[in-house]
């Protein structure tokens, strides 16, 4: 089946999608500009078709007052009309025809083809108006004279153009009063929605500027609108959920550096001791040996640091024998000193998989030899719900102002005490026993030196 082509917009549309305003505010405005053209046009149309019926209502009014004035000369009180002669006639009789019946009595000097008009009128009988389109636009209008023995009808006539003329001002004027009531509609919109949106623009200069991670401002922190103050926790809420993975990224990546430092260097100074001078074939196969322990350890901590980051609980439990993976351990990790691994049974089981149980146990062991003066002694017994490990050194211990933030990624007491390290070890064992069910804990009551304690559940 052959694709289907999207077909071009026609060219009208496409200059119309061109000439749409990009911005919220221009968009706005042109709906404003738009509703408020809709608007001036209907009331310009009405307004403009009530005058032109007003000026014509004042055309026949004064028709009418023009053909009372001239049905007073008419004399219907014998059996014939008479036309009776007054001053001033010039003026009654300018655009004026009287009829006896369907007879004409009196025309204008210079009717011409209006007569026939006038007369069609007079035969219809009763008042009414027509317009005629004979010397431009007239109006023409009938007024019946009643008599005792006779009726006259009066036929009155007036030019239209100067009523026109004022229908045609009264048009302009409203288009230009549209007009510049459109150009302020539109400025004052674009003003208006300006001033709106200025807080939104505020809010993205604010959102680019800050830092996603170091930076406590907030955006509901400032007074706003409803609208916007809705709008404001809504960003903060994005904000904290993406410092948070980005903390949580961060502390992944650091607690994955600081697990993988030991095999590595174990990696590393086999590889520079078996090329220091020639080898023997079980020397090579026990270098081999090493390496590839120092992998399977590398990818197994990563394996469950990756899994505890994406589960956050521990969710496939599993069983260890606690006594043979705390010797296991204490012997790969080739510590110097005294090392001392003891039980209070030999068939201790905790609920947790050997390889998590590693990686709780150990940053706690490294850490206490490291600061041992003579030795360490690790000793797991068995408890009502569980089993509880602990691990204890003669070293100098943790100062009392330092307790509150030993288990804080990346506190150290001293930095400077000649140890290397992060600060990563203890949070990160804590963080893995509680995603097992369990807690790393600090003895300060111990001393000298100082004691942790492991408590893992029961197997």
């Amino acid at each position: 089946m052959s694709a289907i082509r999207a077909r071009p917009l026609p060219a009208a549309a496409a200059f119309l999608h061109r000439l749409t305003p990009r911005t919220l505010r221009g968009r706005l405005s042109l709906v404003a500009l738009t509703a408020a053209a809709l608007l001036m046009v209907i009331l310009t149309v009405a307004f403009n078709a009530m005058a032109r019926q007003r000026l014509r209502h004042q055309a026949d009014d004064e028709l009418r007052t023009r053909a009372a004035a001239v049905a007073t000369t008419v004399d219907t009180s014998g059996r014939t009309v008479r036309i009776l002669e007054t001053s001033n006639d010039e003026l009654l009789d300018a655009n004026v025809w009287i009829y006896a019946g369907g007879r004409l009595l009196e025309e204008p000097p210079t009717a011409g083809p209006l007569t026939r008009e006038a007369d069609a009128l007079a035969r219809g009988g009763g008042r009414r108006c027509i317009t005629a389109g004979v010397h431009g636009s007239l109006r023409l209008c009938s007024q019946p004279v009643a008599g005792e023995k006779s009726d006259a009808t009066v036929v009155t006539a007036l030019d239209l153009s100067p009523y026109r003329s004022s229908a045609d001002t009264l048009l302009r004027g409203s288009l230009a009063l549209d007009a510049v009531m459109l150009a302020c509609t539109y400025a004052l919109t674009r003003l208006a929605v300006g001033r709106a949106l200025r807080p939104v623009r505020t809010m993205t200069d604010q959102a680019a500027q800050w830092s996603a991670v170091a930076s406590a401002e907030r955006f509901a922190a400032v007074r706003q609108p409803a609208e916007l103050a809705r709008l404001g926790t809504s960003l903060d809420a994005i904000l904290d959920r993406i410092r948070t993975l980005l903390r949580h990224e961060r502390q992944l990546t650091g607690e994955l550096s600081h697990e993988l430092r030991t095999p590595l260097s174990r990696i590393i100074a086999e590889l520079d001791w078996w090329r220091t001078r020639p080898r023997t074939a079980d020397q090579t196969h026990a270098t081999h040996k090493v390496i590839a322990d120092a992998a399977e350890s590398m990818r197994t901590i990563c394996d469950t640091l990756l899994d505890d980051a994406r589960g956050g609980t521990l969710t496939a439990r599993g069983a260890t024998q606690v006594l043979p993976a705390l010797r296991d351990l204490a012997e790969a990790m080739d510590v110097p000193g005294d090392l001392t691994v003891t039980a209070d049974r030999p068939q201790l089981v905790a609920g947790v998989p050997p390889a998590l149980l590693e990686r709780i146990v150990s940053p706690l062991l490294t850490n206490a030899c490291r600061y041992a003066r003579t030795g360490v002694v690790v000793h797991a017994h068995h408890i009502p719900d569980g089993v509880r490990v602990e691990i204890t050194d003669d070293g100098p211990g943790v100062p009392p102002l330092f307790a509150g933030q030993l288990f804080e990624p990346g506190r150290r007491a001293d930095p400077g005490d000649g140890h290397g390290g992060a600060g990563l070890g203890l949070p990160l064992a804590r963080r893995l026993a509680r995603s097992a069910g369990g807690e790393v804990t600090y003895d300060p009551g111990h001393t000298p030196g100082a004691r942790f304690v492991i408590s893992l559940p029961a197997g």
